[in-house]
């Protein structure tokens, strides 16, 4: 285990951490902030109105927020990174009519916030963001830090039906192209949720950028549309490298999955769980199945269960504090 202070620029590995292989260890110590600068281009009503939404919606602590006006997604912040515990996703494609993304987000007992950004150059989205790497204490009232909300989204979808999500993947090597802008291996998220309609979209923004894994785990990432289409982004060799879904399901844990058999990744017992349940299902699965398999793979510091339906729109996510949540993003 290590802790890295991760550089300004626009590295920006803020959770990085979040979905790694380690075993969970004891708790981390929070996160602080050592400098931030804001990625808001609002003006002080929006700002005003943005920290005026913020509500407490359950004892996890989660809250919500939407956050009104424009932000620039390439700003970067300060955080120190903690110890990585592991994350498990997978897409169920196989009723075409209602293909659904869903993610585990095994991680640190850190307050959340599911948050809806509408930028006037984007699309709208929903997204889930670990507080924490906000350096936001306890009481987040008013805090302006929390402006800086839209540059970590660990998992979200947009209105377009698109959704993404991350993982580590320890053998991952992303080399730098110099013709290429760098950017920070989870700000790619924002970026993809921002400007992609479609998962040919989505891996267009990923080859449009040098992705920096500086200061954190490499990540490998998973990618769904409300066609259906879905894949998985992994650098192989300093290489990005690609594998489009088939058979109507695909699952992402934190084992390399491009160019490997899939009796090896089968080797990783939430791989494994997740793989039979859809593959028994022939890749079909609602929110309520789906959220049934995320507790079959649920860890002792699984923080929050989601399901995206990629076609209606419909957000469902579950805590460890218990309860649910559903909101809804209008795709079109």
């Amino acid at each position: 285990m290590r802790r890295t202070l991760l550089g300004a620029g626009l590295a920006l590995v803020l959770a990085v951490g979040a979905c790694s292989t380690a075993d969970p260890g004891p708790g981390a110590a929070p996160l602080t902030t050592t400098g931030t600068t804001t990625a808001s281009r609002q003006d002080a009503d929006q700002v005003r109105r943005t920290l005026a939404s913020l509500r407490k919606v359950a004892d996890l602590p989660l809250y919500e927020m939407t956050y009104v006006g424009a932000y620039d997604p390439t700003v970067g912040t300060d955080v120190a990174a903690a110890e990585p515990f592991g994350c498990s996703l997978f897409v169920a494609a196989g009723d075409p009519d209602r293909p659904l993304f869903a993610r585990n987000f095994d991680w640190d007992a850190n307050p959340a916030l599911v948050l809806r950004t509408d930028p006037p150059d984007g699309y709208a989205s929903i997204s889930v963001v670990d507080m924490s790497y906000l350096g936001v204490d306890a009481d987040p009232a008013g805090d302006r830090r929390l402006l800086d909300a839209p540059l970590l989204p660990f998992d979200g979808m947009n209105e377009r039906g698109l959704a993404v999500g991350l993982a580590a993947d320890d053998g991952a090597r992303a080399d730098r192209d110099p013709g290429r802008a760098t950017v920070g291996s989870v700000r790619v998220l924002r970026l993809v949720l921002d400007r992609a309609a479609t998962v040919d979209e989505a891996v267009a923004v990923f080859r449009r950028y040098n992705v920096d894994f500086a200061g954190g785990p490499p990540l490998h990432y998973l990618i769904a549309d409300r066609g259906g289409a879905s894949a998985v982004v992994e650098f192989v060799d300093g290489r990005l490298r690609v594998e489009r879904g088939t058979g109507g399901w695909r699952a992402l844990t934190n084992v390399p999955v491009v160019g490997v058999a899939e009796e090896r990744r089968r080797a990783d017992r939430r791989y494994r769980i997740v793989a039979e349940a859809l593959e028994g299902s022939g890749g079909a699965a609602d929110a309520t199945a789906a959220l049934r398999i995320l507790r079959d793979v649920r860890q002792a510091h699984t923080r929050w269960s989601v399901t995206y339906d990629l076609r209606g729109g419909e957000i469902r996510l579950t805590t460890a504090a218990g309860g649910e949540h559903r909101y809804r993003l209008p795709v079109r």
